[in-house]
């Protein structure tokens, strides 16, 4: 929905509130026009109801404005003595509407010194509930975000069951794009595995400013540009839909390419303006082998004794394998007694690999020997013709046309290229993009088959592991990564765990609420 759209809307919603409610307002006191006066209406609506004003900026809060609104509802019928369940339940369903009833058919009088303090315990219980549930909303959305780590291609700094909690503020937090939806899950309801969200309306894409910009190398959360899944749940990888851009899967990648770079991928080392990417002192770049040995192998032996990250038998006799190591391991494991043969699995320069962006065989690129390829900056344009627009089409038709709703269509004729119909040979692009990728170079799906990130689809920032489950090790206490929980994910050094800290700090906060709360009953 267009901005146009979204303030059609609200003059709606202002015109429907005014008809429900104002006779209300005179009842308790007020002035029949300040029912009226968008946002004003609100801050006196709570002073009617005996809520703090700010409870006005929840109801412009995305998500958060969904419980808020049935609240209001709720405690408008109340504040008029309506406190049956009847009236509650009527009030929700009817999405408010029984407001009407009540302003109109019922002679109502205002509670002014109502008790706020629920009746019973079960409306105490909901009431805690509901306020937890914003204040989570909130945070989940605006401040910091559990993430889980699903796949091995950041292996070595971040490992397949590591939970993180990714900061939506270091790069702006992004207002929700869709409006309607479930609190606090993406795209999938857990256990009903139903969707949660409704496609439409769509708000406007909003970013707060950011603290930081991302850098180079800098870990990335961010919505899978391509994804079309209804969910991408381990095992299932199921259907196909058209997702808002908020409610596309969440991927963790290193961003290796920023806007403006010119990347190349030689042998899966990463090349920026002609120079080799340095990475970090954490990251440890891995690369696919095959090997074969003399006399069967015990993969868990090889994965513990030479702390290789993935390694599968690829025969019955557990003597031909297939693994991926970092520079150092292999080093290491190349001196394995019954080692007979290694192989590095790289493909060669110019092979092309169909399913390697841009798709297009202009373009002999795979996943070892890519580009260079121009990353986008937001102002700069490029020459557009018919070699080079298999690289910026999608740009054009979708992270620039269709999810901003512009009607973006690229064609050709001949030689030339066309959008909407007419003639372009340059393009300037309206966002900057990034280039996305795995430390595992061959074993991640990363910008290298589905091309650029938009920034729009930026989420976060991963900063803290506060737990890790390795859910191949036997034993309870084994499966727990103790030493990383409570680590950092940037930084240099090895990770430091500062979970003891976190032990003594809730300890002496435990300590200091017994004895206030001890204190306090003596005074009593």
């Amino acid at each position: 929905m267009s901005f146009t759209g979204w303030l059609l809307f609200m003059l709606v919603v202002q015109v429907v509130h005014f008809a429900g409610t104002w006779k209300l307002y005179t009842l308790a006191g007020r002035k029949a026009w300040e029912a009226a006066v968008p946002v004003y209406n609100a801050v006196i609506l709570m002073k009617i109801i005996n809520r703090p004003w700010w409870y006005t900026i929840l109801l412009f809060v995305p998500i958060v404005n969904l419980i808020m609104f049935p609240v209001i509802w709720v405690e408008t019928l109340r504040s008029f003595g309506k406190n049956s369940t009847t009236d509650t339940v009527l009030g929700i369903l009817t999405l408010g509407l029984y407001i009407y009833y009540i302003n109109y058919a019922q002679k109502v009088t205002y509670v002014e010194k109502r008790d706020l303090k629920p009746r019973t315990s079960a409306g105490e219980w909901v009431s805690s509930i509901l306020f937890a549930v914003v204040a989570a909303t909130i945070v989940h959305t605006y401040i910091m975000q559990p993430f889980t780590i699903p796949t091995s291609s950041l292996e070595k700094t971040l490992l397949v069951g590591d939970f993180l909690f990714v900061s939506k503020f270091h790069y702006g937090a992004r207002t929700p794009l869709t409006p309607i939806a479930f609190p606090m899950v993406h795209d999938t309801i857990p256990v009903a595995k139903v969707k949660s969200y409704i496609t439409k309306p769509q708000i406007p894409y909003f970013r707060f400013p950011s603290f930081q910009n991302i850098k180079r190398n800098d870990i990335v959360v961010f919505n899978w540009p391509v994804d079309t899944l209804i969910d991408i749940n381990p095992g299932s990888m199921r259907g196909s839909v058209q997702k808002p851009i908020d409610k596309k899967s969440n991927y963790v990648k290193r961003c290796v390419g920023l806007p403006g770079d010119s990347l190349e991928v030689r042998d899966g080392y990463v090349y920026i303006n002609g120079k080799q990417n340095v990475l970090p002192d954490r990251a440890k770049l891995q690369f696919g082998y095959q090997f074969a040995t003399s006399k069967p192998l015990n993969p868990q032996f090889a994965i513990g004794q030479y702390n290789i990250t993935d390694i599968y038998p690829l025969d019955k006799s557990y003597q031909i394998f297939q693994a991926h190591m970092t520079d150092a391991e292999y080093e290491k494991f190349k001196n394995y007694p019954s080692l007979d043969t290694i192989v590095k699995t790289t493909a060669t320069k110019g092979q092309w690999n169909e399913s390697t962006f841009p798709n297009d065989n202009k373009y002999p690129w795979n996943t070892d020997f890519f580009g260079p390829i121009y990353i986008p900056k937001a102002g700069a344009s490029v020459a557009i013709n018919a070699e080079s627009i298999a690289l910026y089409k999608r740009i054009i038709e979708v992270y620039e046309g269709s999810e901003l709703g512009i009607d973006n269509t690229i064609s050709q004729s001949g030689t030339q290229v066309l959008l909407n119909g007419q003639p372009i040979t340059e393009y300037t692009f309206k966002m900057d993009y990034y280039w996305m990728m795995g430390d595992n170079r061959s074993n991640s799906q990363d910008a290298r088959m589905w091309g650029y990130v938009p920034f729009n689809h930026v989420v976060g920032k991963p900063v803290f592991v506060w737990m890790s489950w390795d859910s191949n090790a036997k034993g309870f206490g084994n499966k727990i990564r103790w030493e990383r929980m409570f680590t950092t994910v940037g930084g240099s050094g090895e990770p430091v765990s500062y979970f003891k800290f976190f032990l003594i700090l809730l300890g002496a906060g435990w300590i200091f609420n017994f004895f206030r709360k001890k204190r306090k009953a003596a005074k009593k």
